[in-house]
């Protein structure tokens, strides 16, 4: 799967995100990777300065760090985490 940095994917994302157990933020702050997860609130930050590619590649790292339910996913976000769990990210 080719990841795309675009707007609309990035808003494919956020929907995924929604649909699990974590909330997402932008915020700005200095997070070393890019982002912060705080597990204890399952809180996830994204520095809301950054680019379209950097708040896509920070997303999918979210995404394949924490832990997600497919069962509780819709189907076109499950097939969307599948195919994120097959891909890695090319820097």
């Amino acid at each position: 799967m080719t990841i795309k940095y675009s707007r609309h994917y990035l808003h494919k994302l956020e929907d995924l995100m929604a649909e699990t157990d974590f909330i997402l933020r932008y915020e700005k702050g200095n997070f070393k990777s890019g982002y912060c997860i705080l597990s204890e609130t399952r809180i996830a930050l994204i520095n809301k300065y950054y680019s379209i590619e950097g708040k896509v590649n920070c997303l999918i790292d979210i995404i394949k760090s924490i832990e997600i339910d497919p069962a509780k996913l819709s189907e076109k976000n499950q097939k969307l985490f599948t195919e994120l769990s097959q891909t890695e990210l090319k820097l």
